[in-house]
């Protein structure tokens, strides 16, 4: 009678234990849930902010070609014929005036596609570590769950060590500059 005792308590102390070790699972689980979001938001980050860097360059280079071509026109102004005309020099100067207007625009264009550019390095320095830790934890929960079998508590620890390091990965996103 003893031993029986003695084996329904072991069994009851192995069923306890088998109870935290399938929570712990659970909890790993639903931390990779977590980091699984916040890494596929950081990608799409990072493609939206280089969709508009692509935009803001786009626009640098249309306002860079107009430019450019009313240079042209403003540096052949003076062979026209027409060229000491009152009108002609009047819209001479306005053709300068919106030359010096899209230089310093240019300036602002480069300066917001540059933003741009370090936000998509940004978003992608962040989406990096989230999988990195997305990564670790699951391979966490399969080493915890390698326990459920094994009943050897050394792979549940390894499993918790990097479910661990894979948390500490995701949230050092956080500090990604």
């Amino acid at each position: 009678a003893q031993e029986f005792s003695k084996q329904l308590q072991e069994a009851n102390e192995k069923g306890e234990s088998l109870t935290k070790i399938s929570l712990a699972i659970s909890i790993l689980a639903v931390l990779v849930a977590m980091v699984t979001v916040l890494g596929h938001r950081s990608h799409t980050e990072a493609i939206l902010m280089q969709s508009r860097a692509a935009d803001q360059w786009n626009l640098y280079q249309a306002k860079k070609i107009r430019m450019d071509d009313l240079s042209v026109v403003v540096d052949m102004f003076p062979f026209q014929p027409f060229a000491s005309s009152v009108p002609a020099n009047t819209k001479l100067q306005e053709y300068k005036t919106h030359i010096q207007k899209w230089r310093s625009d240019l300036a602002e264009e480069a300066r917001t596609a540059h933003e741009y550019e370090h936000e998509v390095r940004h978003a992608e320095g962040q989406a990096a570590r989230y999988d990195l830790g997305e990564a670790l934890l699951q391979i966490a929960v399969v080493l915890a769950s390698i326990t459920l079998f094994t009943r050897r508590r050394s792979y549940f620890f390894l499993g918790l060590s990097l479910g661990a390091i894979g948390i500490l990965i995701a949230a050092s996103a956080v500090f990604v500059r």
